[in-house]
């Protein structure tokens, strides 16, 4: 198995179903991904306070309860200011609204960063200024079926009915690439669908789909409420992983999804990771974006009963990202933590 580059801590796991405190959901705002307005904040993140919007993801991921948790730091460690939560389609959408001053954070997986900073695929000739607040945790791209589809590995997903994650999501950007690894037209070779991860969980379940991609930290609260039925089947696609390095970058490397991390589950599998990235505007204050920084990183403890995958918050590490510059004011905090 590939040793991976990110430097990161492995996740305490539990397959049980997680409970997030009302107090970090009390962050969690209407979902809002018009474009249309910044929640009430100032969309340059000035100095002054107001309200801040953290573009995250389905309520089924950990974007979005992990969201609600930066929003409750924020809240209840900088004077003046306020955050709130956006329900989105997740990362490339993310990064959309971060360039049109409807959110001022935002959570992304790396490759999706990447592209965005580059100006490449999604973002072909529309390369975003964004910059680092720090990673985060590693997402896991999960491939998923049930008993009786006959699909053992993602070659058997040809002609089948598959959902590739919601539309301008990383979920999808990485489905569709795995998908061509193994042999697969990304256009013709099966039935599409667009579906987030609690809309991926109930189509298994009524039987409209075969298979499902979704790419989140470990559990995902979707995927335990799947487990539970006690037919899910996690497929094995870390062997992709090398192609998807050598032709997208290092961002993609194998990792597996340890035993007993879902319900039933009694072996680890192979799957693909990737870091998830916080990013905000370079136009933010600097000192709003140290303290933003600090809020987070200096309760890593309480954020872990958000969800698991905060232990990954490591600030020793967060800012070694090639691909994105760090902002400024996380830059400060990253060095001063580090002694």
């Amino acid at each position: 198995m590939t040793t991976s580059p990110l430097h990161r801590r492995r996740v305490r796991l539990a397959a049980a179903a997680l409970t997030v405190p009302a107090l970090f959901l009390s962050a969690c705002g209407s979902p809002d991904t018009s474009g249309g307005g910044s929640g009430g904040g100032d969309a340059s993140g000035g100095a002054d306070g107001g309200m801040l919007s953290i573009a995250t993801g389905g309520t089924g991921g950990v974007y979005y309860p992990l969201g609600g948790g930066f929003a409750t730091m924020i809240r209840d460690n900088i004077e003046g200011y306020d955050a709130t939560v956006q329900e989105t389609n997740a990362s490339v959408d993310n990064m959309l609204l971060i360039e049109n001053g409807s959110a001022q954070l935002a959570f992304a997986v790396g490759d999706v960063v990447s592209d965005a900073v580059e100006g490449v695929n999604d973002f072909d000739g529309n390369p975003i200024e964004i910059c680092s607040l720090g990673n985060t945790y590693n997402n896991f791209m999960q491939a998923v079926t049930v008993d009786g589809t006959g699909i053992e590995g993602v070659a058997d997903m040809e002609g089948k009915v598959v959902s590739v994650g919601a539309p301008g999501s990383a979920t999808e950007v990485a489905a569709l690439r795995i998908l061509e690894a193994a042999g697969i037209d990304p256009e013709s070779g099966f039935e599409r669908r667009q579906l987030g991860a609690a809309e991926t969980v109930a189509a298994l379940r009524d039987g409209t789909i075969d298979a499902g991609f979704w790419s989140g930290g470990l559990p995902t609260g979707a995927l335990i409420d799947l487990a539970s039925d006690g037919d899910m089947n996690l497929l094995n696609i870390g062997e992709y992983a090398e192609q998807l390095a050598t032709e997208y970058g290092e961002y993609y490397v194998e990792e597996d999804i340890p035993a007993d991390t879902y319900e039933g589950q009694t072996e680890a599998v192979s799957a693909i990771a990737s870091p998830n990235i916080l990013v905000a505007s370079p136009d933010m204050d600097e000192e709003l974006q140290y303290n933003i920084t600090a809020a987070i990183f200096d309760n890593v403890e309480a954020l872990t009963q958000v969800h698991p995958a905060a232990v990954e918050l490591d600030a020793a590490t967060a800012g070694d990202i090639p691909y994105v510059e760090t902002c400024p004011g996380a830059q400060r905090y990253f060095d001063e933590a580090a002694g």
